[in-house]
């Protein structure tokens, strides 16, 4: 059996789901006579030249330089594999998508001339196509490795596209919004995290972003009378998928980029 090859990427990000990565070494040994990772500045200065079997990026488009180079990620890997919600989503950092990043750049930088960067920040998916989206804020390390060994296989990857409710459901957890009133955003947000908010006794807040049909018409009323107000649900829907369209109903104040 050959080995195939693996490459890490970073765009516009927190590292966290890089870091998810990492922690995985331990499950990464058991694929090591299969998986040989050959690009991951987080993990090694080491680094094979292309082509690679799979691509792994994390981070959203913010600069001229990522447009470039996310096409050549592209150009060089046979599978790619977005990694987060900013690569899935664009990220927290998608909120400059509704506002005026020269107001932003001359407040926060001393010489805001030096600054080359997008008025947007976009997902991977926006600019090449993407064989994978695995989604958190971060990653679960779970769905990663297996999306990893589906590729290795030749399989779709087995990722459930259901609500959070449907991992409390399978937890033997109590409703919380039921039970108590919590607001929640599980009815609508993708599964993957094993619901572990709802598991700690407080609402989902997305990060895992929008499921793949979501009510929000149904959600909103019952988050209105669980005690947000219309800023607070605006708020909460304005974070790490900030920039989907399945959200642009929560936050309505907005005025979704296309």
């Amino acid at each position: 059996m050959s080995t195939a090859t693996l490459a890490v990427w970073k765009f516009a990000s927190c590292d966290g789901c890089q870091l998810t990565v990492l922690d995985c070494e331990d499950e990464l040994l058991t694929l090591a006579d299969r998986i040989r990772v050959v690009h991951f500045l987080e993990a090694s200065s080491a680094v094979v030249a292309g082509p690679y079997d799979v691509s792994l990026v994390e981070g959203s488009i913010t600069t001229p330089d990522d447009l470039w180079r996310i096409r050549e990620v592209r150009d060089q890997s046979r599978f790619l594999v977005t990694i987060g919600a900013c690569a899935t989503h664009g990220g927290i950092q998608a909120l400059r998508n509704f506002a005026d990043v020269a107001e932003f750049t001359s407040v926060v930088y001393a010489s805001p001339q030096y600054i080359d960067t997008l008025a947007t920040s976009t997902p991977i998916s926006a600019h090449v196509p993407v064989d994978f989206e695995l989604r958190g804020c971060p990653i679960d390390r779970r769905q990663l490795l297996e999306v990893l060994n589906a590729f290795l296989a030749g399989r779709a990857p087995d990722i459930p596209n259901t609500s959070v409710c449907t991992e409390c459901k399978r937890r033997g957890l109590t409703c919380i919004t039921v039970a108590e009133g919590i607001p929640c955003l599980g009815p609508v947000t993708h599964a993957g995290c094993g619901a572990l908010c709802p598991g700690v006794h407080r609402g989902c807040y997305g990060c895992f972003g929008p499921m793949a049909t979501p009510n929000l018409r149904a959600l909103l009323p019952q988050l209105a009378e669980n005690g947000m107000s219309d800023s607070e649900i605006n708020r909460i829907f304005s974070t790490f998928a900030v920039n989907a369209p399945e959200f642009a109903q929560g936050n309505s104040e907005h005025e979704q980029p296309h």
